[in-house]
């Protein structure tokens, strides 16, 4: 409905304009706010106000000449002037019903595939392979997944990244002790069943041994010289870790698969072209014997330009090297027009200068957006990165086990007849989508305290209280006998909870549309709570299966139905699975 308020707006000032009332070069940014008030209508503008100055006339009475040339519309029931020149709009009740008839009817509830479908490659989790991943992960991984399916929604094509850390000097130390474990006849399969412990086994023969040392640097050149036994090492490796990784996404429900994965190793080949690109466009200079680039717009405390380092001084390349060839590959293979990425906040320097070396390399189009996505920090109760008690870094899967068993014991307290296995699937879906809501219910940019005790709550924006939401609504038709989709009269508006029930599904497709463009899934989580909210004060003002007569109760039950697919829709968007009994 924004929209449409939108454009009749630019037909009253364009009809302005063609009566010089306002000069033909004023191109206003209309902008559209939602009413606190009711009383002060549904949705107000400021228009009059901008372009009072450029009009040279009175804002109130700039205002008046809007509204008096606003073309007529269903939409509209009444306009007001309010205060200096404010102008606000009454929606038709007699629209809004149409319209929830409407988004009831339709699969996509009214939220529009986009008229300009872009192909949008993400890059998310990318979790490091030599290690299983742990909490730090979690947020490139959800947050980049949940604005991946809803690019999707919108009608994009959407290109999942997964930039594992698959290549790199500590190889040659795993893989030296990949080594030592063969020659003494042990499985690797069975060794790299848990990789922390791996890890810190081939970490303290590399500190130990000065000859295991030696054997780890050797290998590091012999697999980057594509020695064919080290490659088959690595690959045994690569795999056995990329199981891992897939287990927890699976297991999260998150929709990243093996192909998905392209890690760094995938440019290794391209990374001499790199550099040999660069010092032809005369980007590249000696500093200390390493090749870099030197940007004017980053400079350090003595206003010097920051080096962006391609190549070390040992021949060695950097991540700004891989990352360079990454965006090549994703404009020239991918033909990408937007590249996102989910990569922690302490990386926003590198992602800038990298992007400014890929545009004066000529890496990508002149149009293509490159658009970190940054994220906070979890945080544990104490205010400090989040740790075990033991001060490690806590497991991924570690957490998601601690999560369900929590979210079973909270169930079953509640349910105390209910079937072990259905305890059990619940508790897994209530355990897996408190995490992740968590998480996406923050604002992507700030740091956030991690609380098994806060996200396994019934009350307030947390997923308990909204897979419950979702739950009540469907026990109302299980109580009537009748599905969802058999509702078929048309809604009429008796009370104003209704009409605030429906505004708010109305805005279901603006919500979508913002998540999209800002990559802030936490838009979404706030919408979905206050519409739970606003269905609660709804059902409690307003009875559904005792109403006054079958034309209200069926008007009411679509209302209740729109809201159930609403959050159905919008929890899915989110990767979190809805539950018909809890």
């Amino acid at each position: 409905m924004k929209a449409l308020i939108q454009n009749l707006l630019e037909q009253a000032v364009a009809s302005l304009q063609a009566q010089q009332l306002i000069p033909a070069d004023v191109q206003p940014r209309i902008t559209i706010d939602r009413t606190k008030d009711k009383s002060h209508g549904d949705f107000a503008n400021n228009l009059a106000l901008m372009l009072a100055k450029p009009a040279k006339q009175n804002p109130r009475a700039l205002a008046e000449l809007i509204v008096k040339n606003l073309p007529a519309s269903e939409l509209v029931i009444k306009t007001e002037i309010a205060g200096p020149g404010f102008i606000n709009f009454f929606i038709n009740p007699n629209y809004l019903e149409k319209q929830i008839d409407s988004a009831f009817a339709d699969s996509r509830l009214n939220v529009e595939l986009t008229s300009t479908p872009q192909t949008i490659v993400i890059d998310y989790s990318s979790p490091n392979l030599a290690k299983e991943m742990h909490v730090g992960h979690l947020r490139s991984t959800i947050i980049g997944d949940s604005v991946t399916r809803t690019l999707e929604h919108q009608g994009h094509k959407v290109v999942r990244q997964n930039h594992v850390g698959d290549w790199g000097t500590q190889f040659g130390m795993l893989l030296a002790y990949m080594e030592e474990l063969r020659a003494k006849g042990e499985e690797i399969n069975k060794n790299l069943a848990n990789l922390e412990v791996f890890y810190r086994a081939a970490k303290g023969r590399f500190d130990e041994s000065e000859d295991f040392a030696n054997r780890a640097r050797d290998l590091v050149v012999a697999l980057q010289s594509g020695d064919a036994e080290c490659l088959a090492l690595w690959k045994e490796f690569k795999e056995i870790s990329i199981s891992h990784c897939q287990e927890a996404y699976e297991r999260m429900g998150v929709s990243l698969g093996l192909d998905d994965v392209r890690g760094e190793s995938a440019y290794n080949d391209d990374l001499a072209q790199v550099v040999e690109d660069l010092d032809s466009k005369g980007l590249l200079q000696e500093s200390q014997g390493a090749k870099c680039v030197f940007l004017d717009n980053f400079k350090n405390k003595e206003g010097e330009p920051l080096p962006v380092i391609i190549k070390k001084k040992d021949g060695g390349f950097l991540y700004a090297t891989s990352d360079l060839a990454a965006i090549r590959y994703r404009q020239s293979a991918l033909n990408a027009d937007r590249v996102l990425y989910f990569v922690d906040a302490r990386q926003g320097l590198h992602f800038q200068q990298v992007f400014e070396v890929a545009r004066l390399a000529e890496f990508v189009k002149a149009g293509t957006s490159l658009e970190h996505m940054p994220f906070g920090t979890v945080m544990g109760e104490d205010g400090k990165p989040f740790k075990t008690r033991a001060g490690s870094t806590p497991k991924l899967a570690d957490l998601l086990t601690e999560a369900e068993e929590r979210a079973y014991e909270l169930v079953k307290e509640k349910n105390q007849d209910m079937a072990e296995q259905e305890l059990r699937k619940i508790a897994s879906v209530v355990g897996i989508s408190s995490v992740k809501y968590a998480d996406l219910s923050k604002n992507r940019t700030s740091d956030y305290t991690f609380s098994f005790d806060s996200m396994l709550s019934f009350e307030g924006n947390t997923a308990p209280y909204l897979l419950y939401a979702y739950t009540r609504v469907a026990s109302i038709f299980n109580k009537a006998g009748i599905t969802i989709d058999s509702i078929t009269a048309e809604v009429t508006f008796t009370e104003e909870k209704e009409k605030d029930l429906a505004n708010k599904l109305m805005q279901f497709n603006e919500i979508i549309n913002q998540v999209g463009k800002q990559g802030m899934p936490h838009y979404l989580c706030a919408y979905l709570f206050e519409l739970a909210g606003l269905f609660s004060s709804f059902y409690e003002a307003c009875p559904i299966l005792i109403a006054e007569s079958e034309t209200q109760k069926q008007s009411r039950l679509k209302l209740a139905g729109l809201t159930a697919k609403t959050l159905q829709q919008g929890l899915a968007l989110l990767g979190i699975n809805t539950l018909e009994r809890m």
